[in-house]
C-alpha cells in the first residue's frame, strides 16, 4: 500500500491494553506517542540492514498529533506510518491510527526525526544509502 504521495505505508494492528487507558477510559495521550515511537522503530527495523542500523539512529525533534476519535479498551487498532519530506538531516514521518471495527480515524500525526551518527552522537547527513531504505 502507498499513501497519497506514493511513499510505501508500513502497517500492523494492535489491541488496546489496560495499561494504555486513562481515567476517562480512553487511550491516554502518552500511549499514542509510544505507539508512534513503536511504529517508527518497527518500520525502520523492517527496512534497514544491520550494517546501516549500527551506524546511525533517529531521535524526535517534534510531534504533532490531531485527535479525531477516542480509542477504548480492547479496540483493535490499525497503525500506519510512512515517510514524507526530508532535509539534510531531518525526515518527516506521518502516522494514522484507525479503529479496525468501524474504520474510524483515531489520530493523524506527524513527527520530525533527526538522523544521528552512532559514534559521534551528532546529526548526520541523509545520504543515498539512507534514502534507499525507504523507497
Amino acid at each position: 500500500m502507498n499513501n497519497a504521495i506514493g511513499t510505501p505505508v508500513f502497517e500492523y494492528t494492535i489491541e488496546v491494553s489496560a495499561d494504555q487507558i486513562d481515567e476517562l477510559q480512553h487511550v491516554n495521550n502518552v500511549a499514542y506517542v509510544q505507539l508512534m515511537q513503536d511504529a517508527a522503530n518497527k518500520h525502520w527495523h523492517h527496512k534497514v540492514s544491520h550494517a546501516i542500523d549500527h551506524k546511525v539512529f533517529w531521535v524526535v525533534k517534534r510531534h504533532e498529533i490531531d485527535y479525531h476519535s477516542p480509542a477504548l479498551l480492547h479496540d483493535q487498532l490499525l497503525i500506519r506510518t510512512w515517510t514524507g519530506a526530508f532535509s539534510a538531516v531531518t525526515w518527516d514521518r506521518h502516522y494514522e491510527i484507525v479503529r479496525v471495527a468501524d474504520q474510524k480515524k483515531i489520530i493523524s500525526a506527524k513527527s520530525i526525526w533527526v538522523l544521528l551518527d552512532r559514534v559521534t552522537g551528532k546529526p548526520k547527513r541523509i545520504d543515498q544509502e539512507i534514502l534507499d531504505v525507504f523507497k
